[in-house]
Order: structure tokens, then C-alpha cells, then sequence
């Protein structure tokens, strides 16, 4: 299936401008309609927060000290589109069945982000989000979650640093679970037009299912030649070694599986999936 619809949560961050461009020239290269789409917090959810002991009148200063907050944020997030798409000549319009050129729109909506951008992209076919950053910007990383845990579809997670190419050459780390395989089934159309993809493989990695050998048997019936890469943990972390092994072939996109073990496991000790999100410095495609 072609890339048609892409969503990005847009945040006014550093990261946030990263995703952007990320996300533009994966419309681009897929001639595909992006929706920015902006959350703005709801001030009345303030007085929620607020508890006990404030008087009426303090809880509506802080209301509107947040809607004043939220509206300059807001237009700060659009005029930052408005550059980008400009810059990159990418058309503003709605999306259009048969379309075969980008196209782009911006779109705000009030209430909690990751409710919010959870049930937009259950209709997209790829959501691209900020590269997590919890000391810049929690939000997106509580975006990130909201797509993988509640959206049924996959994420593109933009470097911190907007990438040179997209897609062109495939890495696709392969652990035989459930994620691995939904990874590789969302990711088929990229790597159908990949100039070249590689199976990234580690004993450290690999579980219970199939082999990286019937993955490639597999990826083979949908036209797909791939190679293979075995790795190796560095200063025992099978992360480091995973991207490591991504650099060594010149990998422009990263596809992996997120979170086989528990999130809040991987939260406390560690694991693949936190390694990878937090130090990945090329883009990252997950399922979960």
C-alpha cells in the first residue's frame, strides 16, 4: 500500500522543526498529503489543577494566562509551517483522492495532545513525531507513546537533525516477535522502493520466531532483495550495536519493532526500544 495520508504533531521546538522538514520530504517522496496538526492545551482544565484554597478570580487569571500562553505557542507553531512549506515549495491545500503531487495542512485543535493525536492517526498512514527529548519537550514524547500504544499504526521518529535522504537504503532490525513482523509489513512500501535494504540480526536480539533468513524468504515474495547484517551489543548495549550496524551500511531509515518487553520494564532497566529512541540520530520507523 502507497503512502497517502502522513500526520505530524507539530510543537514549536528545535525538534519540532526537524520533524517538519522530516515529514515534508517524506510527502514528497510519496507525493502524499501531510496534516500538521497543533493541540493547544485546554485552559479550563487549569481549574482542574488548581485544588483547593485559590479564589475564583485566581483561577480565571490562570486561565486566561494559559489561553494567552497556548494562542502565542499556536502562532508561533503556524508561522513556522507557513516557512517550511514555503522553503520546500510544498502546495497548501487540503487532501484530494488521485492527488499526485505534496500537498500540505494545517490544522489546531484543543485538548490533551496525546488523546488527541492518538485518534488522528488511527487514519494516517504514517504519523512522523519529534525526536523525544524529555528535558526540551515531554509532549512529544507523550505523542509518540499515544501513537504506538493506541493507534494501531505506525511512527516515524525524526532525528534531531532533519536527514539528507529518506528511504533510500533500509535497515530492518529483525527480533522474530509480533512487533518485529508489524514493523516489516507497515514498512514493505518503503522498502519496495529502497534502493537497498538490510536485515539487521543479533543473537542478543533474536526471539522466540521466525529467522532473519525466512524474513528475507519472505520480503523476497514482495519483491524485496534484502541483505543481512549481523550485530553485536557495544559496551553491552544491543542499541549501540544496532545502530551502530545501521551507520556502518549507510542506512537513511531504521525499522524496528517497539517495546516487546513492557514498557515501564523498559522504563526502569532499560532496553532496545528507550536505547534507540533516545540516542537514534537517523530516522526511526516503529509498530508496536
Amino acid at each position: 500500500m502507497a503512502i497517502r495520508k502522513l500526520l505530524l504533531p507539530l510543537t514549536g521546538t528545535a525538534a519540532g522543526e526537524a520533524a517538519l522538514a522530516t515529514a515534508l520530504m517524506a510527502a514528497q517522496r510519496w507525493q502524499a498529503h501531510l496534516t500538521a496538526l497543533h493541540v493547544r492545551g485546554d485552559s479550563r482544565d487549569v481549574a482542574h489543577m488548581a485544588g483547593e484554597g485559590l479564589s475564583g478570580a485566581m483561577i480565571e487569571e490562570m486561565m486566561s494566562a494559559t489561553e494567552r500562553e497556548s494562542g502565542r505557542r499556536a502562532e508561533a507553531v503556524r508561522a513556522m509551517f507557513d516557512r517550511f512549506v514555503a522553503e520546500h515549495q510544498v502546495e497548501v491545500a487540503p487532501a484530494r483522492p488521485g492527488q499526485r503531487t505534496a500537498s500540505a495542512a494545517f490544522t489546531t485543535v484543543t485538548g490533551r495532545e496525546d488523546d488527541r493525536v492518538a485518534q488522528q492517526a488511527r487514519l494516517a498512514d504514517v504519523t512522523v513525531v519529534p525526536h523525544p527529548d524529555a528535558s526540551e519537550d515531554v509532549s512529544s514524547s507523550d505523542a509518540l507513546h499515544a501513537v504506538l500504544f493506541d493507534s494501531g499504526r505506525p511512527v516515524l521518529i525524526s532525528p534531531l537533525v532533519a536527514p539528507t535522504s529518506l528511504g533510500e537504503r533500509i535497515c530492518l532490525a529483525w527480533s522474530g516477535t509480533a512487533e518485529s513482523a508489524a514493523a516489516a509489513r507497515y514498512a514493505i512500501p518503503w522498502m519496495q522502493r529502497a534502493a537497498e535494504v538490510t536485515i539487521l540480526n543479533s543473537k542478543e536480539y533474536q526471539r522466540r520466531g521466525p529467522s532473519a533468513l525466512e524474513l528475507a524468504e519472505y520480503l523476497a515474495l514482495h519483491d524485496i532483495q534484502a541483505k543481512h547484517a549481523g550485530f553485536g551489543a557495544v559496551d553491552r548495549e544491543v542499541g549501540a550495536g544496532m545502530l551502530a550496524a545501521a551507520h556502518a551500511v549507510g542506512a537513511d531509515m531504521l525499522v524496528m519493532g517497539a517495546y516487546s518487553s513492557s514498557r515501564l520494564r523498559q522504563l526502569i532497566l532499560g532496553g532496545v526500544t528507550r536505547y534507540v529512541l533516545e540516542k537514534a540520530d537517523l530516522p526511526v520507523l516503529m509498530c508496536r
